[in-house]
C-alpha cells in the first residue's frame, strides 16, 4: 500500500511538470542556438530557434490538455522566450548583418531584446481575454530568423527596418486574436 501512494504521488509529480520540460527544452534550444551563432554556425543556429518555436508551441498546448497550468509556468515560459525569440534571433541577425552599423546595429539589437521583454512582461500581467497586445515575441522571433535567410537578396538597410518594426510591432497597442 505504501509504494502504491509512493508511485501514485512521483506520477502526478512528473505529469505536473511535463510543460516546464517541453519550456526547458525551448530554453536549451535558444541557448544553444545562441551558442551556435556565437561559433559562426549560423544556420544550425537558425534551424534551432524554429524548433524552440515547436517546443513553445506545444508547452501551453499540453499544460491545457493536461490541466497543469500555473503561474510559475507561465513565468518560466516568458523567461525562456526572452532566450529564444529574443536574444537568440537577435544575436543571428546582428551577426549576419547588423554588426556592419556599427553603434546603431548594437542599439536595435538591444532595443528589439527590450521591446522583446517588455512585451512579454505585460502579457505576464494581463488577463487571458483570447487576444494578444502587440505581436507575440515568438512571432517575431521566427521572422527576423527568417530575415536572416534573405540577407543575400536584399540590400542591407532594409534590415534595420526590419528589426525595428518588429521591435515596434511588439510593444504596440494593436490586438491580434490568439490561434
Amino acid at each position: 500500500m505504501f509504494i502504491s501512494q509512493v508511485i501514485d504521488v512521483t506520477i502526478k509529480k512528473i505529469k505536473a511538470q511535463t510543460a516546464n520540460v517541453l519550456t526547458m527544452g525551448n530554453l536549451a534550444l535558444g541557448g544553444f542556438s545562441i551558442l551556435m551563432t556565437m561559433h559562426g554556425q549560423h544556420h544550425l543556429g537558425l534551424l534551432l530557434i524554429f524548433v524552440a518555436a515547436l517546443a513553445d508551441r506545444f508547452d501551453g498546448m499540453v499544460a491545457r490538455k493536461m490541466n497543469i497550468e500555473s503561474e510559475l509556468g507561465k513565468q518560466l515560459d516568458s523567461m525562456c522566450d526572452i532566450i529564444s525569440f529574443g536574444v537568440a534571433p537577435a544575436l543571428l541577425l546582428y551577426t549576419g548583418v547588423l554588426s556592419e552599423f556599427g553603434f546603431p546595429g548594437w542599439f536595435f539589437t538591444v532595443f528589439y531584446i527590450g521591446c522583446g521583454a517588455f512585451r512579454l512582461a505585460r502579457f505576464n500581467i494581463s488577463e487571458n481575454n483570447g487576444y494578444f497586445h502587440g505581436l507575440p515575441i515568438t512571432a517575431a522571433g521566427c521572422l527576423l530568423t527568417l530575415s536572416y535567410l534573405a540577407i543575400p537578396y536584399l540590400p542591407m538597410p532594409l534590415f534595420m527596418v526590419i528589426i525595428i518594426s518588429l521591435s515596434l510591432l511588439m510593444v504596440s497597442p494593436f490586438k491580434l486574436k490568439k490561434v
